[in-house]
């Protein structure tokens, strides 16, 4: 059965904790899950600027997991810093959480609208669900306008806070779906219904952690059997099908000791 690493692509350890408690419970048996952080980089990637730095430390991430031996990797940030290079720099799955819920919202409902935790993500997120070809499905990107670093002294304010947006763009947008477009969001929300509160519960609404893990398992089983094969032609090629010698020089540059601590 499949080990996955699923990575808090942040500078503390301050959200393992509850991405444990909301995550682990849908967790298929025999599937091992390991809930990382990064230990180097920037507390929270709100801003540009932090979220470049970042992405250097998920792909040193992405080497050590696979040399631990890992069968699949989740970026846990809806941001998915880094995951088109990730797919670049190895043949483990890799799966950003925006990408995995956008995709998987269809199943869910038609029209989707994607609720994030502040204003300055709502560009990026946007820029995104176009590159990701899919926003002709999703008719708004908003915000409950909290930012990461004041969460988790209020979770459940924040679940609160996202339900009643939810409710708020469904029905403004007319949409049947709500993305919600922060992992530490929809673990806020989650662990409020996991804790007893199941009104906040009647409106389908995608977990992004959910359903990154959910996909992280069923292409680490399409791995094992040699059935995950991603095109090397063009976007994902790797470095060294042009320059090998040039490849491993960048690969030693991304391999220090550690990069990524355990929750």
């Amino acid at each position: 059965m499949p080990r996955i690493c699923f990575l808090n692509p942040f500078g503390t350890d301050e959200y393992d904790d509850i991405i444990s408690e909301t995550l682990l419970p849908a967790v298929r048996g025999g599937t091992e899950v390991e809930i990382r952080h990064l230990t180097a980089g920037p507390r929270n990637i709100e801003y540009y600027v932090p979220k470049h730095l970042a992405e250097v430390e998920v792909l040193k991430a992405v080497v050590e997991a696979e040399r631990d031996g890992f069968d699949a990797f989740v970026i846990g940030c809806c941001y998915d810093p880094a995951l088109v290079p990730a797919r670049e720099l190895t043949d483990m799955p890799v799966v950003g959480a925006l990408e995995a819920s956008v995709s998987l919202a269809r199943l869910f409902g038609h029209r989707f609208s994607l609720v994030t935790d502040e204003h300055k993500a709502m560009p990026c997120i946007e820029d995104l669900i176009r590159l990701y070809g899919l926003e002709s499905n999703c008719r708004s990107v908003s915000s409950i306008d909290w930012f990461l670093s004041d969460m988790m002294a209020d979770p459940g304010a924040v679940a609160r806070d996202t339900y009643t947006r939810c409710v708020e763009v469904m029905d403004e947008d007319n949409s049947e779906v709500v993305v919600l477009g922060c992992t530490i969001v929809a673990a806020c929300y989650e662990q409020a219904i996991l804790r007893g509160a199941t009104e906040l519960a009647d409106i389908a609404v995608v977990n992004p952690n959910l359903m990154a893990l959910k996909l992280a398992e069923m292409l680490a089983d399409m791995h094992a059997v040699g059935q995950y094969r991603v095109s090397r032609k063009a976007y994902y090629q790797q470095h060294a099908a042009h320059d090998p010698v040039e490849a491993a020089q960048v690969l030693e540059l991304l391999t220090p000791a550690s990069t990524a601590s355990r929750a």
